[in-house]
């Protein structure tokens, strides 16, 4: 099946280009694209940070119509919205297999989980340590939308855990909780800035078993990693390679759903496919003030 497709050769730009779609597999969808989120990392990607991914890998927040299945699909069927984090959801048509996809309730930005799902991915990376803790006291580097999701969830956890959150933006959502300096050390720092390295200040942390998680794309650190084996310290990079990514989008939508998760303010705005979607990029990349994620909608 031959479709359009938006992709970047890290060039600078986005292009229209075509591409032929697979047929579906026995254990996968095929997925009519309804929205797609412009992540920073597909910004990244297009100013030649790093990759360009393969066409088959461009665009991975995506959001869609379920117009194919699988003889082996069980969980959903054809008319069910579905969110999506396979690739490549800049085409119009793509395929998503069993675990890269939920039934969400409806088509609105809000249901775009895959970037919430990350946030969540966070805290069910290191929540067996936290759990053999008794009490864990916990340094959020960064306030924007992934520390909510973040605070979010370890709040929904009921564990003997503080928490400071380091940063100036999202004042609206933290109140009084951001912190412009660390109080003391920590058992656990998850960095969410791509612009500090923060968390290798060693004085942030415990002298023995701290954790370190590495939650955002750094251009590069230059540290002494002696230290951390000294501290015995754990170090994590959380993907959505992991293999329980899958849950993170299943809670992603009990999240958004039960209303404990409001994320009305994150999606700034929706651009049209037809029309805009070279705008929607641009927007990414230098970002306007008052915008924190767009995303591109297919419209009939």
């Amino acid at each position: 099946m031959l479709v359009r497709l938006l992709h970047t050769k890290g060039e600078g730009k986005f292009v229209e280009t075509e591409w032929i779609k697979p047929d579906i597999k026995s254990d996968e969808i095929e997925v009519k694209a309804i929205m797609t989120g412009v992540c920073r990392s597909d910004i990244d990607m297009m100013n030649g940070d790093f990759g360009p991914l393969p066409l088959e890998m461009q665009g991975h927040e995506g959001l869609g119509l379920v117009v194919g299945v699988g003889k082996d699909v069980k969980d959903c069927n054809v008319g069910d919205i579905v969110a999506t984090r396979g690739e490549p959801a800049y085409a119009d048509y793509y395929n998503a297999k069993a675990t890269e996809y939920v039934v969400v309730p409806e088509a609105d930005p809000k249901y775009i989980v895959e970037p919430v799902a990350c946030g969540i991915n966070i805290v069910m990376t290191i929540l067996d340590d936290l759990m053999k803790r008794k009490k864990s006291k916990i340094l959020i580097i960064g306030s924007g939308f992934l520390s909510t999701v973040v605070y979010t969830k370890l709040k929904s956890l009921h564990l003997d855990t503080s928490v400071d959150v380091l940063g100036r933006s999202n004042r609206k959502f933290w109140e009084d909780r951001l912190i412009e300096v660390p109080k003391g050390r920590y058992d656990v720092v998850i960095d969410l800035k791509d612009d500090n390295s923060l968390v290798f200040d060693f004085g942030y942390l415990l002298e023995d078993n701290p954790i370190v998680v590495i939650a955002a794309e750094k251009k590069g650190i230059n540290t002494t990693f002696g230290k951390l084996l000294w501290k015995n310290a754990k170090m994590y990079f959380p993907s959505p390679r992991n293999p329980n990514f899958h849950f993170c989008m299943k809670d992603a939508v009990n999240l958004i759903e039960s209303g404990m998760l409001n994320i009305d303010n994150f999606w700034t705005k929706g651009y049209d496919r037809k029309t805009e979607w070279q705008q929607a990029f641009e927007d990414g990349n230098n970002r306007p003030e008052g915008y924190s994620r767009g995303y591109i909608k297919w419209t009939k």
